[in-house]
């Protein structure tokens, strides 16, 4: 494989910091995005500054054989949040790689996307997705699902909660699940690999995906649970509780409404004609072994 150097944003978070480590150990160059300044780290040279930080995205992507657009807001208090981590910050992103001269163009969306209807985040990825879509730019797009895996804390909840044998979750509805070093190596593959303009949605290989039940259950597993009793709560009722988390915690709250309806969607199953073709990406991690390794690292890190 030719060695590469490679721009990422978002590479201080759960899926760029992977990307990362998988790009080092191909022998990749890195140059990096990131609000604080970081440790001296071999291969990878930090830019300090942000997305609405013209003049940190030029030095960025300067001299970049493929730009990586991993950074997002996932949860934001208001629509201007949403705006700004996922539309005008994309708008950035592809503005300061046009200007470079760089071709190559690997974006970083949702499946929430395919529904911009039913939350503002999704609608925010959604805008950011016409915004590549529109450019000269050589793109492709990636619609992970729900990514997990060690080092996340964002399903670290669920994982708590099935070690009580007891979980709450949305109404019906199925998802996808894709650990974290999947997604990561499928982003490092499409940084050097163009197979043209298309949106993927990879996972696990699982057809159909996971009903909220069997997702909780398996995670019980994981954690050694002898058995998880799943309760399905109905919306009206998450909205209550989404309620309370911002009035309790404000702008910090993690299950906002706009989030509420999210989850109780009921298809979050990645499309089996956008899943990458093999030729080009495989799935590696079993899912029932990457919810053991990631509870394995929660109970390490007194997570759990």
């Amino acid at each position: 494989m030719t060695q590469k150097t490679l721009a990422i944003t978002g590479g201080t978070g759960f899926v760029g910091g992977r990307v990362i480590e998988l790009a080092l150990a191909a022998g990749h160059g890195v140059r990096a995005l990131t609000r604080r300044p970081q440790p001296p780290r071999a291969g990878v040279t930090w830019i300090v500054g942000a997305l609405d930080t013209p003049d940190a995205l030029d030095t960025l992507v300067a001299g970049a054989d493929a730009v990586l657009h991993v950074a997002g807001a996932v949860n934001a208090p208001d629509r201007a949040g949403f705006v700004a981590g996922n539309v005008t910050g994309t708008q950035a992103m592809v503005g300061a790689t046009t200007r470079a001269g760089v071709r190559r163009f690997v974006h970083v969306s949702s499946l929430a996307a395919r529904e911009p209807g039913v939350s503002t985040y999704g609608w925010s990825k959604h805008e950011a997705e016409l915004v590549v879509a529109a450019s000269a730019l050589d793109w492709t797009m990636v619609r992970p699902p729900a990514i997990y895996g060690p080092g996340d804390m964002e399903m670290r909840d669920l994982f708590r909660m099935a070690k009580t044998g007891f979980a709450l979750v949305p109404p019906g509805g199925r998802v996808s699940l894709i650990e974290v070093g999947d997604v990561a190596a499928l982003l490092l593959k499409l940084a050097v690999t163009d197979p043209g303009k298309l949106i993927l949605e990879p996972d696990d290989g699982r057809d159909g995906g996971w009903s909220h039940a069997e997702m909780l259950r398996a995670m019980g597993v994981a954690v050694g649970a002898k058995r998880v009793s799943v309760f399905a709560l109905p919306r009206a009722v998450l909205d209550l509780v989404a309620r309370g988390d911002m009035l309790a915690r404000g702008r910090n709250a993690k299950l906002t409404r706009d989030r509420v309806g999210y989850l109780c969607h009921p298809d979050w199953t990645a499309a089996p004609d956008k899943r990458p073709p093999a030729s080009l990406w495989t799935p590696q991690v079993p899912t029932p072994q990457g919810l053991a390794d990631t509870a394995a690292w929660y109970r390490a890190n007194g997570l759990l």
